[in-house]
């Protein structure tokens, strides 16, 4: 008799839905989100003190405040911010977690989302030494950055995985849509710098990934010339070895193994 996977007895299994490192980020995030809530509801100083202490302020974190380049991670400016972030992050990191296991993901997500926020401090810092903008500025806040350097991940190791363009019936290719999405956020970081979103951080956390993950492929023609000389200089002496002793009769043995 045939077995029916859906049947009687069969058991959905939440952990491939939902994998480890990926729901610890989202009880981390929502849990942060209610504390900032509830921070907003009772005592809005608070709020915003609670939110420039752990958010990422250019200024801060050049003065010392370093934590703030892995804590404004897990902040969010409001609800569709949030919900907005957690599904691209389970829609796309999930295959990831699946693919490389929940320790690589939890390294790679924090590596995109710390690299964000340093590039963001430096680019700022950069401007602002040639009088353009000022390190003291609103705190950048947001999983954004770690969850754009997940979707250049997936466009890398899942270029042709199909994305289904919501709400409108058109699907493009991963390495297609990511393309795109970088594509625009260049453009809004030249020609909106001022519409509050931190577009420079979206772009940080792509390139930190494409670093990351293209990292063996550098300088490859250089090492390999390097690897094929020693190569072709191993082959001519074993060359002038073999003419050296081509003619020489061989050397008698003194003992006879039968």
């Amino acid at each position: 008799m045939g077995s029916f996977p859906r049947g009687y007895g069969y058991r959905f299994q939440w952990r491939g839905l939902v994998p480890p490192a990926i729901k610890t980020l989202l009880i981390a995030c929502t849990a942060v989100f209610v504390v900032q809530t509830l921070l907003g509801v009772f005592n809005p100083f608070e709020e915003a003190r609670f939110q420039t202490y752990l958010g990422l302020v250019p200024y801060a974190v050049v003065h010392g405040y370093i934590w703030q380049l892995g804590t404004y991670i897990f902040l969010h400016a409001g609800i569709w911010h949030l919900l907005i972030n957690l599904l691209v992050l389970w829609m796309f990191g999930r295959d990831l977690e699946l693919n490389w296991g929940s320790r690589k993901f939890y390294f790679y997500f924090f590596l995109c989302g710390i690299g964000a926020g340093v590039i963001t401090v430096g680019v700022k810092a950069a401007l602002a030494s040639f009088g353009v903008g000022s390190l003291i500025t609103p705190p950048t806040i947001g999983a954004s950055g770690a969850i754009f350097g997940v979707l250049l991940a997936m466009a890398v190791l899942f270029p042709h995985q199909q994305v289904w363009l919501i709400p409108f019936p058109v699907s493009l290719p991963m390495r297609v849509y990511v393309i795109i999405m970088g594509v625009i956020e260049f453009y809004f970081t030249l020609t909106a710098p001022g519409d509050g979103v931190s577009h420079v951080c979206h772009l940080g956390g792509m390139l930190v990934g494409y670093l990351y993950l293209r990292r063996g492929s550098f300088l490859y023609t250089s090492r390999n010339f390097f690897s094929d000389w020693k190569r072709r200089r191993l082959r001519k002496k074993f060359e002038v070895y073999v003419r050296e002793h081509r003619d020489k009769p061989p050397s008698r043995p003194d003992t006879w193994v039968n």
